[in-house]
Protein backbone atom coordinates (compact mmCIF):
# COMPACT_ATOMS: atom_id res chain seq x y z
CA UNK A 1 0.00 0.00 0.00
CA UNK A 2 1.23 3.49 -0.78
CA UNK A 3 1.22 5.76 2.27
CA UNK A 4 3.68 8.89 2.59
CA UNK A 5 3.48 11.24 5.36
CA UNK A 6 1.28 13.44 4.09
CA UNK A 7 -1.23 10.35 4.69
CA UNK A 8 -0.43 11.01 8.58
CA UNK A 9 -0.61 14.30 8.17
CA UNK A 10 -4.59 14.55 6.62
CA UNK A 11 -5.79 11.45 8.10
CA UNK A 12 -6.48 9.62 4.55
CA UNK A 13 -5.41 6.19 3.51
CA UNK A 14 -4.18 7.08 0.52
CA UNK A 15 -1.88 9.90 -0.91
CA UNK A 16 -4.60 11.38 -3.29
CA UNK A 17 -6.71 14.76 -2.84
CA UNK A 18 -9.79 15.11 -5.13
CA UNK A 19 -10.40 19.06 -7.20
CA UNK A 20 -11.68 21.11 -5.78
CA UNK A 21 -13.94 22.17 -8.71
CA UNK A 22 -16.30 24.92 -8.87
CA UNK A 23 -20.22 23.46 -9.64
CA UNK A 24 -18.53 20.52 -10.18
CA UNK A 25 -17.03 18.97 -6.97
CA UNK A 26 -19.93 18.90 -4.34
CA UNK A 27 -20.63 17.27 -1.31
CA UNK A 28 -21.65 13.62 -3.41
CA UNK A 29 -18.29 13.62 -5.18
CA UNK A 30 -16.08 15.09 -1.95
CA UNK A 31 -18.04 12.27 0.26
CA UNK A 32 -17.29 9.88 -2.12
CA UNK A 33 -13.63 10.27 -2.42
CA UNK A 34 -12.88 10.22 1.69
CA UNK A 35 -14.97 7.15 2.05
CA UNK A 36 -12.80 5.80 -0.87
CA UNK A 37 -9.41 6.51 0.99
CA UNK A 38 -8.39 9.75 -0.71
CA UNK A 39 -9.49 13.18 0.47
CA UNK A 40 -12.53 14.85 -1.11
CA UNK A 41 -12.97 18.46 -1.97
CA UNK A 42 -16.11 20.70 -1.76
CA UNK A 43 -15.16 23.54 -4.45
CA UNK A 44 -16.88 26.04 -2.76
CA UNK A 45 -16.19 28.42 -6.10
CA UNK A 46 -18.48 31.43 -6.07
CA UNK A 47 -21.04 29.57 -3.59
CA UNK A 48 -23.08 31.67 -0.89
CA UNK A 49 -21.53 31.37 2.40
CA UNK A 50 -25.11 29.17 3.58
CA UNK A 51 -24.91 27.07 0.64
CA UNK A 52 -21.57 26.04 0.82
CA UNK A 53 -22.50 25.20 5.05
CA UNK A 54 -25.22 22.76 3.51
CA UNK A 55 -23.09 21.50 1.41
CA UNK A 56 -20.46 20.53 4.15
CA UNK A 57 -23.37 19.63 6.53
CA UNK A 58 -24.47 17.03 3.36
CA UNK A 59 -21.09 15.73 3.05
CA UNK A 60 -20.63 14.57 6.98
CA UNK A 61 -24.26 13.05 6.37
CA UNK A 62 -22.65 10.93 3.91
CA UNK A 63 -19.02 10.18 5.26
CA UNK A 64 -16.79 10.38 9.02
CA UNK A 65 -13.76 10.86 7.28
CA UNK A 66 -12.22 13.59 6.79
CA UNK A 67 -12.87 16.06 3.65
CA UNK A 68 -12.13 19.54 2.79
CA UNK A 69 -13.19 22.82 0.99
CA UNK A 70 -11.69 24.79 -2.06
CA UNK A 71 -11.72 28.69 -1.39
CA UNK A 72 -11.77 30.31 -4.48
CA UNK A 73 -10.11 34.21 -3.14
CA UNK A 74 -11.96 35.79 -6.49
CA UNK A 75 -14.95 34.86 -5.08
CA UNK A 76 -17.59 38.16 -4.14
CA UNK A 77 -18.28 35.93 -0.82
CA UNK A 78 -14.78 34.78 0.34
CA UNK A 79 -14.63 36.27 3.55
CA UNK A 80 -18.04 34.37 4.31
CA UNK A 81 -16.83 31.12 3.31
CA UNK A 82 -13.48 31.40 4.78
CA UNK A 83 -15.69 32.03 8.13
CA UNK A 84 -17.91 29.18 7.34
CA UNK A 85 -14.85 27.11 6.87
CA UNK A 86 -14.03 28.61 10.63
CA UNK A 87 -17.14 27.84 11.94
CA UNK A 88 -17.62 24.53 10.72
CA UNK A 89 -14.08 23.65 11.18
CA UNK A 90 -13.64 21.76 8.11
CA UNK A 91 -10.35 19.66 8.34
CA UNK A 92 -8.20 20.75 5.70
CA UNK A 93 -8.89 24.17 3.34
CA UNK A 94 -7.01 24.30 -0.45
CA UNK A 95 -7.44 27.62 -1.80
CA UNK A 96 -6.41 29.07 -5.64
CA UNK A 97 -6.63 32.26 -7.45
CA UNK A 98 -5.42 34.42 -4.23
CA UNK A 99 -3.03 34.36 -1.51
CA UNK A 100 -4.92 32.99 1.79
CA UNK A 101 -2.12 34.77 4.20
CA UNK A 102 -4.62 37.15 6.49
CA UNK A 103 -6.66 33.87 7.17
CA UNK A 104 -4.06 31.47 8.06
CA UNK A 105 -3.98 31.85 11.55
CA UNK A 106 -7.42 31.59 12.20
CA UNK A 107 -8.28 28.89 10.05
CA UNK A 108 -4.81 26.54 11.66
CA UNK A 109 -6.70 27.82 15.20
CA UNK A 110 -9.36 26.19 14.42
CA UNK A 111 -7.81 22.75 13.50
CA UNK A 112 -8.10 23.44 9.63
CA UNK A 113 -5.02 22.17 7.54
CA UNK A 114 -4.48 25.23 4.75
CA UNK A 115 -3.10 23.83 1.56
CA UNK A 116 -2.67 26.24 -1.24
CA UNK A 117 -2.48 25.80 -4.81
CA UNK A 118 0.40 27.28 -6.63
CA UNK A 119 2.45 27.53 -9.87
CA UNK A 120 5.32 29.36 -9.27
CA UNK A 121 8.28 28.52 -6.73
CA UNK A 122 8.75 32.14 -5.66
CA UNK A 123 4.88 31.88 -4.22
CA UNK A 124 5.41 28.67 -3.03
CA UNK A 125 8.03 30.10 -0.76
CA UNK A 126 6.31 33.07 0.24
CA UNK A 127 3.37 30.72 1.43
CA UNK A 128 5.50 28.50 3.32
CA UNK A 129 6.71 31.78 5.27
CA UNK A 130 3.35 32.14 6.07
CA UNK A 131 2.83 28.93 7.82
CA UNK A 132 0.77 26.62 5.37
CA UNK A 133 0.82 22.95 6.00
CA UNK A 134 1.36 21.92 2.28
CA UNK A 135 1.56 22.99 -0.81
CA UNK A 136 -0.32 21.93 -4.56
CA UNK A 137 2.25 22.67 -7.21
CA UNK A 138 -0.10 22.46 -10.36
CA UNK A 139 1.19 22.35 -14.47
CA UNK A 140 -0.52 24.03 -16.96
CA UNK A 141 -1.67 20.40 -18.12
CA UNK A 142 -4.74 20.99 -15.80
CA UNK A 143 -7.73 21.84 -16.38
CA UNK A 144 -9.63 24.95 -15.34
CA UNK A 145 -7.40 28.29 -14.58
CA UNK A 146 -3.44 27.31 -15.80
CA UNK A 147 -0.01 28.59 -15.05
CA UNK A 148 2.87 28.66 -17.80
CA UNK A 149 4.56 25.70 -16.29
CA UNK A 150 4.14 21.92 -16.73
CA UNK A 151 4.09 19.70 -14.23
CA UNK A 152 6.93 17.68 -14.73
CA UNK A 153 9.14 21.12 -14.61
CA UNK A 154 7.46 22.83 -11.51
CA UNK A 155 7.03 20.03 -9.24
CA UNK A 156 10.63 19.04 -8.49
CA UNK A 157 11.55 22.55 -8.46
CA UNK A 158 8.94 23.36 -5.75
CA UNK A 159 9.83 20.24 -3.79
CA UNK A 160 13.72 21.14 -3.86
CA UNK A 161 12.39 25.33 -2.56
CA UNK A 162 10.53 24.51 0.34
CA UNK A 163 10.85 22.08 3.56
CA UNK A 164 6.96 21.38 3.97
CA UNK A 165 4.98 18.29 2.22
CA UNK A 166 4.16 18.90 -1.54
CA UNK A 167 1.52 17.39 -3.68
CA UNK A 168 1.62 17.12 -7.52
CA UNK A 169 -0.94 17.84 -9.64
CA UNK A 170 -1.75 18.40 -13.59
CA UNK A 171 -1.82 15.71 -16.17
CA UNK A 172 -2.26 12.37 -13.38
CA UNK A 173 -4.91 10.00 -14.16
CA UNK A 174 -3.83 7.35 -13.65
CA UNK A 175 -1.34 5.00 -10.99
CA UNK A 176 1.78 5.69 -13.36
CA UNK A 177 1.07 9.23 -12.71
CA UNK A 178 1.08 9.22 -9.14
CA UNK A 179 4.10 6.91 -9.45
CA UNK A 180 6.24 9.71 -11.31
CA UNK A 181 4.34 12.80 -9.20
CA UNK A 182 6.18 10.86 -6.12
CA UNK A 183 9.66 9.94 -7.83
CA UNK A 184 9.90 13.78 -8.39
CA UNK A 185 9.55 14.25 -4.98
CA UNK A 186 5.68 14.78 -4.62
CA UNK A 187 4.15 13.15 -0.97
CA UNK A 188 0.49 12.56 -2.94
CA UNK A 189 -1.35 14.05 -6.15
CA UNK A 190 -4.32 16.14 -6.56
CA UNK A 191 -6.75 14.70 -9.76
CA UNK A 192 -9.46 16.42 -11.07
CA UNK A 193 -10.66 15.90 -14.32
CA UNK A 194 -11.10 12.12 -13.13
CA UNK A 195 -13.11 12.42 -10.88
CA UNK A 196 -15.44 14.15 -13.17
CA UNK A 197 -16.38 11.15 -14.40
CA UNK A 198 -17.10 9.60 -11.07
CA UNK A 199 -20.14 8.30 -10.68
CA UNK A 200 -21.06 10.10 -7.69
CA UNK A 201 -20.21 13.38 -9.62
CA UNK A 202 -23.52 15.43 -10.28
CA UNK A 203 -21.92 17.19 -12.88
CA UNK A 204 -24.37 17.03 -15.78
CA UNK A 205 -23.67 14.25 -17.81
CA UNK A 206 -23.22 15.85 -21.11
CA UNK A 207 -20.36 16.97 -19.15
CA UNK A 208 -19.14 13.71 -18.53
CA UNK A 209 -19.62 12.48 -21.93
CA UNK A 210 -17.39 15.16 -23.25
CA UNK A 211 -14.27 14.27 -21.52
CA UNK A 212 -14.94 10.83 -22.46
CA UNK A 213 -15.05 11.45 -25.89
CA UNK A 214 -11.90 13.55 -25.84
CA UNK A 215 -9.06 12.58 -27.15
CA UNK A 216 -5.24 13.70 -26.57
CA UNK A 217 -5.40 17.10 -28.53
CA UNK A 218 -8.88 17.96 -27.25
CA UNK A 219 -8.83 20.53 -25.43
CA UNK A 220 -7.88 24.45 -25.76
CA UNK A 221 -6.44 27.23 -23.47
CA UNK A 222 -8.60 30.41 -23.62
CA UNK A 223 -7.62 34.17 -22.30
CA UNK A 224 -3.55 33.32 -23.50
CA UNK A 225 -2.05 36.79 -22.71
CA UNK A 226 -4.02 37.42 -19.91
CA UNK A 227 -3.96 36.27 -16.21
CA UNK A 228 -7.21 34.09 -16.65
CA UNK A 229 -5.62 30.98 -19.04
CA UNK A 230 -8.57 28.19 -18.37
CA UNK A 231 -7.66 25.09 -20.27
CA UNK A 232 -11.40 23.60 -21.56
CA UNK A 233 -12.39 20.96 -23.81
CA UNK A 234 -12.45 22.25 -27.42
CA UNK A 235 -15.67 23.61 -28.68
CA UNK A 236 -18.04 26.08 -30.01
CA UNK A 237 -17.20 28.14 -27.01
CA UNK A 238 -13.41 28.27 -27.58
CA UNK A 239 -13.51 29.36 -31.25
CA UNK A 240 -16.15 32.02 -30.63
CA UNK A 241 -13.95 33.11 -28.17
CA UNK A 242 -11.03 32.82 -30.25
CA UNK A 243 -12.44 34.53 -33.39
CA UNK A 244 -13.48 37.46 -31.18
CA UNK A 245 -10.02 37.90 -30.29
CA UNK A 246 -8.47 38.61 -33.40
CA UNK A 247 -11.99 40.92 -34.19
CA UNK A 248 -11.55 42.83 -31.03
CA UNK A 249 -9.20 42.13 -28.11
CA UNK A 250 -9.00 39.01 -25.46
CA UNK A 251 -10.41 40.97 -22.89
CA UNK A 252 -13.64 41.39 -25.20
CA UNK A 253 -13.80 38.40 -26.16
CA UNK A 254 -13.63 37.17 -22.54
CA UNK A 255 -16.23 40.01 -21.07
CA UNK A 256 -18.90 38.40 -23.96
CA UNK A 257 -18.46 34.54 -24.10
CA UNK A 258 -16.98 33.96 -20.64
CA UNK A 259 -19.69 34.89 -17.85
CA UNK A 260 -21.43 32.22 -16.64
CA UNK A 261 -20.01 29.52 -19.52
CA UNK A 262 -18.60 27.09 -16.56
CA UNK A 263 -22.55 26.84 -14.84
CA UNK A 264 -23.80 26.34 -18.27
CA UNK A 265 -21.60 23.75 -19.23
CA UNK A 266 -21.59 21.76 -15.35
CA UNK A 267 -24.99 22.39 -14.38
CA UNK A 268 -27.08 22.89 -17.93
CA UNK A 269 -25.22 20.18 -19.81
CA UNK A 270 -24.06 23.07 -22.05
CA UNK A 271 -20.84 21.46 -23.60
CA UNK A 272 -20.53 23.44 -26.82
CA UNK A 273 -21.06 27.20 -25.73
CA UNK A 274 -20.42 26.04 -22.00
CA UNK A 275 -17.12 26.22 -20.42
CA UNK A 276 -16.10 22.49 -19.94
CA UNK A 277 -12.87 22.57 -17.95
CA UNK A 278 -10.63 19.48 -18.50
CA UNK A 279 -7.03 18.73 -18.58
CA UNK A 280 -5.04 17.17 -20.87
CA UNK A 281 -5.42 13.76 -19.74
CA UNK A 282 -9.27 13.64 -20.47
CA UNK A 283 -7.86 11.74 -23.04
CA UNK A 284 -6.92 8.99 -20.88
CA UNK A 285 -10.71 8.78 -19.37
CA UNK A 286 -12.38 5.78 -20.94
CA UNK A 287 -15.41 5.49 -18.93
CA UNK A 288 -17.38 6.01 -15.66
CA UNK A 289 -16.93 4.28 -12.64
CA UNK A 290 -17.22 4.95 -8.41
CA UNK A 291 -14.80 7.36 -7.06
CA UNK A 292 -13.46 3.96 -4.53
CA UNK A 293 -12.98 1.88 -8.18
CA UNK A 294 -11.03 5.09 -9.39
CA UNK A 295 -8.31 4.74 -6.66
CA UNK A 296 -8.44 1.67 -6.03
CA UNK A 297 -7.14 1.56 -10.24
CA UNK A 298 -5.11 3.91 -9.12
CA UNK A 299 -3.37 2.35 -6.47
CA UNK A 300 -3.14 -0.93 -7.98
CA UNK A 301 -1.53 0.32 -11.12
CA UNK A 302 1.23 2.29 -8.87
CA UNK A 303 2.42 -0.92 -6.80
CA UNK A 304 2.54 -2.72 -10.23
CA UNK A 305 4.43 0.33 -12.16
CA UNK A 306 6.68 0.62 -8.58
CA UNK A 307 7.45 -3.38 -8.88
CA UNK A 308 8.47 -3.22 -12.67
CA UNK A 309 11.05 -0.19 -11.80
CA UNK A 310 12.76 -2.77 -9.26
CA UNK A 311 13.47 -4.98 -11.52
CA UNK A 312 15.36 -2.48 -14.10
CA UNK A 313 18.76 -2.95 -13.78
CA UNK A 314 21.14 0.12 -13.06
CA UNK A 315 24.55 -0.92 -14.64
Amino acid sequence: MFKTPLCDLLGIKYPIIQGGMAWIATAELAAAVSNGGGLGIIGAGNMPPEMLRNEIIKARQLTDKPFGVNAYYMSPYVEEVIQVIIEEKVSVITTGAGNPGKHISALKEAGTKVIPVVASVALAKRLERLGVDALIAEGMECGGHIGEITTMALLPQVVDAVSIPVIGAGGIADGRGVVAALSLGAEGVQIGTRFVCASECTVHPNYKKAIIKAKERGTAVTGEGTSHRVRIIDNKLAKEIKKETLETDIETALQKWGGGSLRRAAREGDIDMGSVMAGQIAGMVSQEMSAAEMIQEMMTEAETVTKRLSGVCVR
